[in-house]
């Protein structure tokens, strides 16, 4: 999956690293600046679909490249590019006897593919039903991809319309995912320091086991948890790889399988 890579020109500091840089793409995908959204949604999309973060794949060199430009301030922490912003980033998996072809996307174009053994006896019906990503596993996501984020009212206000959407109706379960996050939210409001706040890692783990009823997330379902954020943020922001960032990823994905 190792990419080659092109040579820099000497102005490097004034200028970002682009798609073309790290991958072999081309057209204005190959012009365009690797932005850290762009990089956290890639890291969601590899964690819904992979469980983790492959060392060395497109995920990671996105994260490397944005890191960078951001430090150097080429792009803005928040800033995603045009043409994966419009086309999206996909990570999707063909499944065959014996393995499974892993193949990373960005605005339609394949910036990482690769082959992992599977087990020979898996049902190809086992397959399709866990091909749907559901609310709930994005969710367990975002504990990964931005569980050490102190929980705020965005994000306990994104978890509840997670939580309505999983579950059909809007009656908030004592205990439960969203009542747990609004709890966290007004408690981190009363502490300065962040490190003694509550997490999302301590909200979201283990989402999936929380909820009363899960569902696989469309897009309707992204665009009521990203509304549900927005408002509650100051900024009018998500968190790059947070609860809308998740959703909007598993949606991604699913459309692909035709959910």
């Amino acid at each position: 999956m190792s990419q080659e890579q092109k040579r820099r020109p000497q102005d490097e500091k004034e200028q970002p690293i682009s798609y073309g840089d790290v991958f072999n793409v081309s057209g204005d995908l190959a012009s365009m600046p690797v932005a850290p959204e762009d990089a956290a949604m890639m890291q969601t999309a590899e964690r819904i679909v992979l469980g983790q973060t492959q060392k060395g794949g497109p995920a990671a060199v996105m994260q490397s490249a944005a890191a960078r430009n951001e430090r150097a301030s080429l792009v803005g922490h928040h800033d995603f590019s045009d043409v994966a912003g419009e086309q999206g980033i996909t990570v999707t998996e063909t499944d065959v006897p014996g393995s499974r072809m892993i193949t990373e996307s960005v605005a339609g174009q394949v910036v990482g593919q690769y082959v992992e053994p599977t087990a020979v006896h898996q049902a190809a019906v086992e397959v399709i039903e866990q091909s749907a990503i559901t609310i709930g596993e994005a969710l367990e996501a975002t504990a990964q991809s931005a569980g050490s984020k102190p929980v705020d009212q965005s994000d306990a206000a994104a978890i509840q319309a997670a939580e309505v959407r999983a579950t059909g109706t809007n009656v908030v379960t004592p205990g439960g995912l969203a009542a747990t996050a609004q709890s966290a939210a007004n408690y981190n409001a009363r502490v300065d320091r962040d490190e003694n706040k509550i997490k999302l890692s301590d909200v979201l783990t283990g989402a999936t086991s929380k909820l009363p009823a899960d569902k696989a997330a469309t897009q309707q379902d992204a665009e009521g948890v990203v509304s549900a954020g927005l408002r509650n943020n100051p900024n009018l922001v998500t968190h790059p790889g947070g609860v809308a960032a998740s959703v909007a990823a598993a949606a991604r994905l699913n459309e692909n399988v035709n959910v």
